[in-house]
């Protein structure tokens, strides 16, 4: 029968796991995981859970990340932070801003555990961690031998980084370095941000209009299971942009530095009249399309389902195949969530 991970996915979503061990330590986590190998069954690290979908029972163990600790060092230019990848991401944006260290605040309310930022390079309302982090410590699980990798190593992409590619298997991050530069700039390009005016507002003013917005426009995770976005917002050539604008012209679009154009998936979905939307006991997030919500114990086919239904609309609709943010597990492991679901 295993142990419930129910508790363990801020989706809600019932799923069961043969062994579930909390470790707090980097030796702690090694044994862990040796252990886990030494039994031939598949190993799962885990944050906080707040980006994965359980699609069946795990038949390996769960290793639960609670590595803790913050560590800041001041230098002329910047403070320099050293932290455990087991913190909760929003209590050290919080704990920046009290310390008076701005340059986090935009990325407020952000759900999930420190170690897992650099894995999806977390980003809202126009700063991403690239631009603050420094470092990504990880240990080789197999040799135990610790790593430390710069910013360019870490090969930040649009929810991407190395961490989903040469260093998913095997490796799990103990640590995150940021950089918050002494010199604050405001980033004030999206939503509500935008109505400020950038030589007056303070770092704390920002903080509270993004948790304003976030708490507004998205479920809290204990009222309704959900995982966050659920879709990445879709990157599209200019030329395909130019088309869809010519036909949808009050749509949301950011040119990037490449030439590509990115999209709001959340207005995608919006247009497809598919708020509210439900199959089973997933919906669609009443205020905000881009969120899934565990509406009544849904089941991951549920999940699934909806997810697929609203690819094929959107497809249908625009020509733009959304692909999930969100992280599939299976009974042995990840899966390709866009396969799944298409």
């Amino acid at each position: 029968m295993g142990t419930s991970l129910k508790t363990f996915n801020t989706f809600g979503i019932q799923a069961n796991a043969s062994r579930i061990v909390i470790v707090q330590t980097v030796q702690q986590l090694k044994e862990a995981w040796d252990e886990a190998v030494s039994l031939q069954k598949p190993v799962l690290i885990l944050g906080e859970g707040s980006n994965i979908l359980f699609l069946d029972d795990f038949i390996g163990t769960v290793i639960v990340n609670r590595i803790a600790g913050i560590a800041v060092t001041e230098k002329d230019d910047a403070w320099y932070l050293h932290v455990g990848a087991g913190e909760n991401w929003h209590h050290l944006v919080e704990y920046t801003l009290q310390k008076n260290m701005p340059g986090l605040e935009n990325l407020a309310l952000i759900p999930g555990c420190v170690g897992s930022s650099p894995i999806q390079n977390i980003g809202a309302y126009g700063v991403e961690l690239k631009n603050v982090c420094a470092y990504v410590d990880c240990v080789d699980l197999r040799s135990g031998d610790l790593h430390r990798l710069d910013n360019t190593q870490c090969q930040f992409g649009y929810r991407d980084s190395i961490f989903k590619h040469d260093y998913h298997n095997n490796y799990a991050i103990t640590a995150v370095g940021l950089r918050l530069p002494k010199r604050w700039r405001p980033v004030l390009t999206y939503g509500d941000l935008t109505r400020f005016d950038p030589t007056t507002i303070t770092p704390q003013e920002v903080f509270d209009a993004v948790c304003h917005m976030r708490m507004t426009k998205l479920p809290d995770p204990r009222v309704n299971g959900n995982a966050g976005s659920f879709f990445k917002n879709p990157v599209i050539t200019a030329e395909q942009a130019t088309g869809l604008l010519s036909e949808f012209s009050s749509m949301p679009h950011y040119p990037q530095a490449d030439g590509s154009v990115k999209l709001a998936a959340g207005w995608l979905i919006d247009r497809c009249e598919l708020k509210g939307y439900q199959v089973g006991g997933a919906a669609v997030h009443r205020q905000q399309a881009l969120v899934l919500i565990n509406e009544a114990d849904a089941t991951s086919q549920d999940v699934v389902k909806l997810a697929h239904y609203i690819r094929q609309r959107v497809g249908e609709k625009f020509n733009v195949w959304l692909e999930p943010e969100v992280r599939f597990i299976s009974a042995k492991g990840e899966v390709s969530a866009v396969e799944t679901i298409a």
